[in-house]
């Protein structure tokens, strides 16, 4: 059994991902405060993730209105 503990990260566009918890973070991407299992972290993306586009394309449709 997989006993990795990942952890919920995003980065400046507002995208998510996960990424093991023992891990040092890649340039760009913080962590938004969830951590556990794989599926539980997936389960967290999926429930906070409702706008899959990026922050910059959201921004700019909202300026062409």
């Amino acid at each position: 059994m997989d006993e990795t503990v990942f952890r919920v990260v995003r980065n400046h566009e507002e995208q998510y991902s996960i990424w093991p918890a023992d891990r040092e973070l890649p340039a760009g991407w913080t962590p938004d405060g969830t951590e556990g299992t794989r599926q539980e972290c997936l389960d967290h993306i999926d429930r906070v993730w409702t706008d899959m586009r990026p922050l910059s394309l959201r921004r700019a449709m909202e300026a062409a209105r």
